[in-house]
């Protein structure tokens, strides 16, 4: 294809088919300027290819083919970065919870229990309430996630965000105590 030819011909379908190609990426990305730079990415792919396509193809069907290939590489990507996430969140989750049970089952006398007590209810006390109540009836109640969605009106996930932004708070606070907590309970 002559250079010139080849331009124009980029031209017109980047005039004619630029916002529906973005509007098309945006209904699947939902991100306006992910949409944007995926179609961008499209179109130097159809450039870089121009010379390439078969006589007579289309070209605003191979756009919208690259368009929807960069898409579910986008999409992929993000559902392998959530998946990871996680659980590297359910990993932390287990972590703290054994370490908060091991601090439930140790001695009261042994182990400065009161002053952890009290380290427990000034953190439960300086979030939010809804955040406390939620992680009282999964450890005081021995309420399930999904009983305490029910309960609350509200989804497991935004069950688990609470409990673990408890969970969060407290493994910073109770930093100094879990390793104390270790070493008395091997040395007896």
């Amino acid at each position: 294809m002559e250079k010139h030819s080849k331009l124009t011909a980029f031209n017109d379908l980047y005039t004619e088919f630029r916002p529906r190609f973005i509007r098309f990426a945006n209904s699947y990305v939902r991100d306006a300027a992910v949409a944007e730079d995926l179609t961008m990415e499209a179109f130097v792919t159809y450039w870089e290819n121009m010379d390439t396509l078969l006589p007579g193809s289309n070209p605003a069907a191979y756009m919208l083919t690259v368009i929807r290939n960069k898409c579910l590489n986008h999409l992929e990507h993000i559902k392998v970065k959530n998946q990871t996430l996680n659980t590297m969140g359910d990993l932390a989750l287990w972590e703290l919870g054994t370490r908060i049970m091991s601090l439930e089952a140790c001695n009261p006398d042994r182990l400065f229990s009161d002053e952890i007590q009290e380290i427990v209810e000034k953190t439960l006390a300086g979030l939010n309430e809804r955040s406390a109540m939620i992680f009282r009836l999964s450890r005081d109640k021995n309420l399930s996630n999904k009983e305490i969605a029910d309960m609350l009106g509200i989804t497991v996930k935004g069950v688990e965000f609470h409990i673990s932004k408890v969970l969060a708070a407290l493994r910073h606070e109770l930093k100094d105590y879990f390793p104390l907590y270790l070493l008395l309970f091997y040395l007896q």
